[in-house]
């Protein structure tokens, strides 16, 4: 039976910890102060890069990322030990968020050049969405993909450890590239090299697409996070395999 490390515990317990006390204090007043929100909304706070890792929107969404941290985050501990673990599992999950939000910020001003375009003030676009409100019209002058990315993107916050945990299952497959896997749905084993790269692939075609393979479902999952937490953690392990660290700074 697989043991579960002691750092992987601890951050599986604080996350249940806040996942527990988002229904004590109300989810949405959570969401709204630990979630990460777009820069340019009033609610953007500059601890939610970090905090976002520890919120989660429904029982699947944080059983799915505490079994993946679980399954994966074992062995990288047992090899790195604690500190090494840390540092990786937060610089992937700060990746996760500043990809996100750059993609967010390519959709937002996309959607803001539109409306300008279409004669509105942007002072008058940027008071309203502040109150969480649009003008009717907005939605005459974009495509209903667009209205809805627009809107999305400046008030939906993003919650989750996703981001962290594509970039463990990346440090996986970058370890023990032979390791079997299978998907729940899909009882096929397949390596991690090419089990890891499929997921990722898989995911940009399904974010390009505005529609869900993991997470709260719809055009609501953060690909672009996962993906950026992805790159980060194969960005690192490609500088730690060249020995450009020193293995005892960790110690």
């Amino acid at each position: 039976m697989m043991r579960i490390t002691e750092t992987v515990k601890q951050l599986i317990i604080i996350n249940v910890i806040f996942f527990i006390g988002m229904y004590f204090v109300g989810e949405k007043t959570a969401v709204s102060i630990l979630g990460l929100h777009f820069p340019e909304n009033p609610e953007f706070k500059f601890w939610q890069p970090i905090t976002y890792m520890f919120m989660h929107g429904g029982p699947m969404h944080i059983l799915f990322n505490m079994f993946a941290l679980f399954s994966f985050g074992g062995l990288l501990e047992n090899m790195w030990g604690a500190k090494k673990l840390l540092f990786f599992y937060f610089s992937c999950g700060l990746g996760a968020a500043l990809l996100h939000i750059g993609i967010n910020y390519i959709v937002f001003y996309n959607g803001l050049e539109t409306l300008q375009s279409a004669g509105f003030a942007k002072a008058e676009i940027m008071q309203l969405l502040a109150e969480g409100k649009y003008n009717s019209k907005w939605e005459e002058v974009m495509s209903t993909s667009q209205f809805t990315n627009f809107m999305g993107t400046y008030l939906t916050p993003t919650v989750g450890a996703s981001g962290a945990i594509y970039g463990i299952l990346v440090a996986f497959a970058f370890t023990v590239p032979n390791a079997e896997l299978m998907m729940l749905f899909l009882p096929i084993p397949i390596k991690a090299k090419y089990f890891v790269p499929g997921i990722l692939a898989i995911d940009l075609f399904l974010g390009l697409k505005g529609q869900a393979i993991f997470g709260s479902g719809g055009d609501g999952v953060a690909h672009f996070a996962h993906l950026g937490g992805a790159l980060i953690g194969f960005i690192m392990m490609w500088v730690w395999s060249k020995n450009q660290f020193n293995n005892n700074r960790w110690n």
